[in-house]
């Protein structure tokens, strides 16, 4: 296959510019590089397009290598030809290759292999024929009885003959496609409740009696019916009419008029119910799955963007509340750079309601700092928080000052605040003090201090824990270098953190930075 040839067609780009995007990713650039500042080499494709070519890139160069390997694998049995190689040259995906090599794998012992094994493939390659139309089976399969291999009867050797042909009737790659067509345009997906029965079961109980065709199933009712399924609460179940599936392995397989027709068809319709149906159905909920992910992941995509990209709030003297009930509402202010100046702990909310003395303590300190934003994280108590600042507020600009607040998202301080990266800058500080200190200056400059927070952590989207790990991590840390490299940082004040995203910056570029920053100042 020629990638390079395959990607142009796909993406309907100049073949000269994937030539040169390949050949830039190849040498280590990284996307946020190769969008800004080799424009001229790629025709001005921007970030989101680079991303998805690169992603191709990777499945179409592992799809080559598993086609190699898979032709070598076979090649070493002797048994490679120009058929297999022509299938492999024109397989598309890895599930393809994986179905052309499906009958040369090493298998575990099967009931076919034990049959081979038992010296019966020869009576199996006989009634898959299907050219004998006189006599009977009895006469048939007899002369493969053998005691010492525990073959004791024509009916046992007819039994042994048939898992082979049901083996074979699994491993064509050609069927396998067919019918895997037919389960994705339609097939029903269902689930239903399992034995297990307590408190959680309500969280499933839309799914208790459930189906849905497999085209039109949304991506998160996937994600809900696999967590209810690994949490044992659910069983889920893909499946087609199954006469009709039988209907066609049989095309393939079945010619009328032969004594051994009628073994054919049993060894057909045990292949499907037996090897075929709970393949491909682990098949389909594997690419439900991986759609699924994919579309998470995306909405994760989506969804931390404009967070990241919010603006920032300058030159202001923040206030940062972070609020609670019976420990407190954790008070931090830092001043218009972020640094951190003062602390306290008010009791204003359930239960201890100590609202005139909330007020004064932060009053004065309101005062003492030149406060000019109170930034209100969105947690429990928030809006009892919220309350108690308005009526304070109220009274702090009757004497003339302008002090306004702002309710913003609190999610992922607690996870900064117990992150080394939140000891590393504030090792003095109780980690609910630190929490107070995200929290003001993620109303300064959102993308500098939510970016030392893990972006899972956020809160920005549904079943990140359902999600593979690598693959979420890779695309939100391209979210976080797109929006660091699109606004820019100030290499004056800019965190390590933020550093690390700047395109053409590496870990030791950094810390020399971070050290040239802390010897001059």
């Amino acid at each position: 296959m020629d990638i390079n040839k395959k990607i142009t067609e796909e993406f309907n780009l100049n073949s000269k510019h994937v030539d040169n995007i390949i050949a830039l990713l190849d040498d280590g650039n990284t996307i946020p590089f190769i969008a800004r500042y080799r424009k001229e080499l790629t025709g001005h494709i921007d970030d989101q397009v680079l991303r998805q070519l690169a992603d191709r890139l990777e499945y179409l160069r592992n799809l080559e290598k598993r086609k190699e390997e898979i032709e070598k694998a076979i090649d070493a049995q002797g048994k490679l030809t120009d058929e297999i190689k022509q299938a492999l040259s024109s397989a598309v995906t890895l599930t393809e290759a994986e179905d052309i090599y499906r009958p040369f794998k090493q298998k575990k012992m099967t009931r076919a292999t034990s049959a081979i094994e038992k010296g019966l493939q020869p009576l199996a390659d006989i009634l898959l024929k299907q050219d004998i139309t006189q006599g009977s089976l009895e006469e048939l399969a007899s002369p493969y009885i053998n005691e010492e291999k525990k073959v004791m009867d024509y009916k046992q050797a007819l039994q042994g003959a048939e898992d082979i042909i049901a083996e074979i009737v699994s491993d064509n790659a050609e069927l396998r496609k067919k019918l895997r067509r037919i389960f994705i345009k339609n097939g029903i997906i269902s689930s239903k409740k399992s034995k297990k029965d307590d408190e959680g079961a309500f969280t499933y109980e839309n799914y208790a009696q459930y189906e849905e065709p497999v085209s039109e199933i949304k991506g998160h009712r996937i994600l809900a019916l696999n967590r209810g399924e690994k949490e044992d609460y659910l069983k889920v179940k893909v499946s087609i009419d199954e006469e009709l599936a039988v209907r066609v392995c049989e095309a393939y397989y079945v010619k009328d008029g032969s004594i051994t027709t009628e073994c054919v068809k049993r060894a057909v319709a045990d292949s499907y119910d037996r090897l075929i149906e709970p393949s491909i159905e682990r098949e389909i909920r594997a690419m439900l799955t991986e759609n699924a992910q994919e579309q998470a992941i995306k909405m994760f995509e989506e969804n931390l963007k404009p967070l990241l990209l919010q603006p920032t709030l300058k030159d202001k003297v923040v206030m940062g509340f972070d609020p609670g009930n019976r420990t407190g509402c954790k008070i931090a202010v830092v001043d218009e750079t972020g640094k951190f100046l003062d602390k306290t702990v008010v009791y204003p909310t359930p239960p201890k309601n100590e609202i005139e003395k909330s007020k004064e303590v932060l009053k004065k300190l309101i005062k003492k700092d030149k406060v000019q934003v109170i930034s209100i994280g969105n947690g429990t108590a928030s809006k009892d928080s919220e309350m108690f600042v308005v009526d304070m507020l109220k009274e702090v600009n009757a004497d003339g000052d302008n002090v306004t607040y702002a309710v913003v998202s609190e999610a992922g301080a607690s996870v900064y605040s117990a992150s080394k990266t939140g000891a590393e800058e504030f090792p003095e500080l109780d980690v609910s003090e630190r929490s107070a200190i995200s929290i003001a200056r993620r109303l300064q400059d959102p993308l500098a201090e939510l970016i030392k927070i893990d972006p899972k952590s956020i809160g920005v989207g549904q079943y990140q824990h359902d999600m593979p790990p690598a693959r979420l991590d890779s695309v939100l840390n391209g979210v976080l270098e797109d929006c660091v490299n699109s606004v820019g940082v100030d290499l004056n004040t800019a965190s390590p953190q933020l550093l690390s995203f700047v395109s053409g910056l590496n870990k030791n570029i950094v810390k020399n930075i971070v050290t040239f920053r802390e010897k001059n100042g």
